[in-house]
């Protein structure tokens, strides 16, 4: 894996996922229905924004030149929100992994979960090595407390105005 490392930016280069060789839809109707899935843009991302703007703060959306693109960036506090899906990232993964073993192309989608939750975890763990404070909230707990989520952002990013900065940065 190559990255590079600046005072603003982790970049992450290459990335492997599971193949889809081989593997079929198991029907029409579930295939239009991941198809509509997004990365951007999300219910729940849009929601939280919202709500954070609300709130008076400003911040830049899924900034590209972030490891993992972060959906929300408070680039000045240093300050990385991921709005992660529950079933996409693997939240409950236990009782979610026993269910999908039984399910059609459960290799695969294990595989792809399983993939993106150690992506999640490098990814925080070098963004906190890079000396960014790593937020990472779920969709159903975006619907559930979405006020105490963004207070919660909030103080997150004031806590962080009020830290002596570091040289150079």
């Amino acid at each position: 894996m190559t990255s590079r490392n600046t005072q603003s930016s982790i970049v992450l280069r290459t990335t492997s996922y599971p193949s889809f060789a081989g593997l079929r839809p198991a029907s029409p109707a579930s295939s239009r229905c991941k198809k509509l899935n997004t990365s951007r843009g999300t219910k729940p991302e849009l929601l939280l924004m919202k709500e954070l703007q609300g709130l008076g703060l400003r911040f830049k959306k899924n900034v590209t030149t972030l490891l993992g693109t972060p959906d929300i960036v408070f680039p000045s506090h240093r300050v990385a929100v991921f709005c992660d899906g529950d079933f996409w990232h693997g939240r409950y993964w236990t009782t979610r992994r026993r269910r999908l073993s039984s399910g059609t192309n459960a290799d695969y989608w294990i595989k792809k979960i399983e993939a993106n939750r150690r992506r999640d975890s490098m990814v925080s763990r070098r963004l906190k090595l890079g000396g960014w404070r790593v937020v990472r909230v779920w969709e159903s707990e975006i619907h559930q407390k979405l006020p105490i989520l963004a207070e919660m952002i909030r103080l997150t990013v004031l806590h962080r105005s009020q830290m002596p900065r570091k040289a150079g940065r």
